[in-house]
């Protein structure tokens, strides 16, 4: 009965900032690790960034480091994807994934059992 469910995608402009947000049920954020994807119409999922359960430990993508940022509240069972200086190649549909991957297997697609349905981020050049 796990669910992961994304929301506070939307359209913006060059340089602007959005707040994703992953909520969780059915997993305890201390026990699972999150971790954020994304993928549009023409290429493979690709790995944005996440974060160690047990531990908070992050990390991220080259393509995001420096201007994403991966936080929760586990008493919201929610996990944050702060982006801030968009730019136009951050234009994608933006999934969040749960399981128990070591940190070496983060950004492997396979390595995540449980996924949202995604959110569409479109930024204007």
């Amino acid at each position: 009965q796990v669910q992961l469910v994304e929301s506070g995608g939307g359209t913006v402009q060059v340089g602007d900032s959005l707040r994703l947000s992953c909520t969780t049920s059915g997993l305890g954020l201390s026990e699972n690790n999150l971790a954020w994807f994304r993928q549009t119409p023409e290429k493979e999922r690709d790995y944005v960034g996440g974060i160690r359960g047990r531990d908070g430990v992050k990390s991220y993508a080259d393509s995001v480091k420096g201007r994403f940022t991966i936080s929760r509240d586990s008493a919201k069972s929610t996990v944050y994807l702060q982006m801030n200086s968009l730019k136009p190649g951050d234009t994608a549909s933006y999934y969040c994934a749960a399981g128990r991957p070591v940190l070496s297997s983060f950004s492997r697609a396979s390595a995540w059992p449980y996924w949202g349905q995604g959110t569409q981020v479109t930024v204007d050049s």
